[in-house]
């Protein structure tokens, strides 16, 4: 059996695996008595930890929030995660983030034991972020908007769109989705009834919020299938859909996420959904992809490959 002190440290762990343990479950996970837990439980709510009990057959223990941060449990693999994500953190696309990631991974590296210092070591002296191209938001609005989703609150914003036209807006916010250059929220628009995707950079950050809502049937199954296809292929007057003769791992491989989306058909083939403002930049990208298509839609692209393929025959002699 774990001696106090260690067991204390272990009930923090649990605690941070799983917010919320029944009594017995927990009890039994420690394998104490429940008297034994209970004056456990005391011991770490005189150290400061707000550990909020609920009484009865189906009474438990939560981790509660306190006035102050109480430390992190971290195994090895999480402690290396945060490590290279903090480091990564420092040149994202959140503004004001850099120098308190700095600051947490300093005091981070300090307590690593050797053995994963030499593994974030080596992932650190190998990895070289490029300099950030796209807007970057302010840490408070992520902070802001996330809460709303967390607790289910409308939302209320103004908005400036693509052409700069500003308009009022309250949506139903479920999701922040990152692309790797930019922030979008994935929202329930009631006045159009519809969802819609927002990039945050245009949402003016003076948000207020409302009424809470219940939230919705995930669109495309999966938010980030949704938003992909927002930025990607929606907005744009020319859409294609296109075949590719490649697995869609090798297909992802090549091409970017922002450029549209993938669609597995077998092990050997994809489709392509994507858009562009012209055909002939839809034109001008499939002759370049690398890999053998077949344009499925729509029947002006598909006349257009046919010209051009004629063009390059010509070109080449043929």
């Amino acid at each position: 059996m774990l001696g106090t002190s260690a067991r204390l440290l272990k009930v923090l762990s649990l605690f941070q695996v799983q917010r919320y343990w029944s009594g017995a479950d927990l009890a039994e996970r420690l394998e104490i008595t429940p008297r034994t837990l209970r004056r456990d439980v005391e011991r770490l709510r005189t150290l400061g930890y707000p550990v909020n009990s609920t009484s009865g057959t189906a009474g438990g223990y939560q981790l509660g929030a306190g006035a102050t941060l109480p430390p992190l449990l971290l195994d090895d693999e999480e402690a290396v995660a945060v490590a290279v994500g903090l480091r990564t953190a420092a040149s994202g696309t959140v503004t004001g983030m850099e120098e308190a990631s700095v600051r947490a991974l300093a005091k981070l590296e300090q307590m690593l034991p050797p053995r994963l210092h030499r593994r974030v070591a080596a992932l650190n002296s190998f990895i070289l972020p490029l300099a950030n191209q796209g807007p970057s938001v302010k840490g408070e609005t992520l902070s802001a908007i996330a809460g709303a989703c967390r607790d289910y609150v409308k939302l209320r914003f103004r908005y400036q769109s693509r052409d700069g036209a500003a308009s009022s807006r309250e949506v139903e916010p479920h999701k922040l989705v990152h692309t790797g250059r930019r922030w979008y929220l994935a929202a329930w628009d009631g006045e159009r009834g519809d969802w819609r995707t927002f990039r945050v950079d245009r949402m003016i950050p003076k948000f207020s919020t409302g009424a809470r809502f219940s939230p919705r049937k995930v669109p495309e199954g999966d938010f980030a299938v949704y938003v992909s296809k927002s930025i990607t292929y929606a907005p744009y007057p020319h859409r294609a859909r296109v075949t590719l003769q490649a697995p869609i791992e090798m297909a992802a491989e090549r091409i970017p996420s922002g450029v549209g989306v993938l669609e597995a058909v077998n092990e050997q083939t994809c489709v392509l959904h994507m858009g562009a403002g012209s055909l002939d930049g839809l034109l001008v990208y499939l002759a370049t992809i690398g890999f053998d298509f077949e344009v499925n839609d729509p029947p002006e692209l598909i006349e257009r490959v046919s010209r051009l393929a004629e063009r390059f025959q010509r070109a080449a002699g043929a």
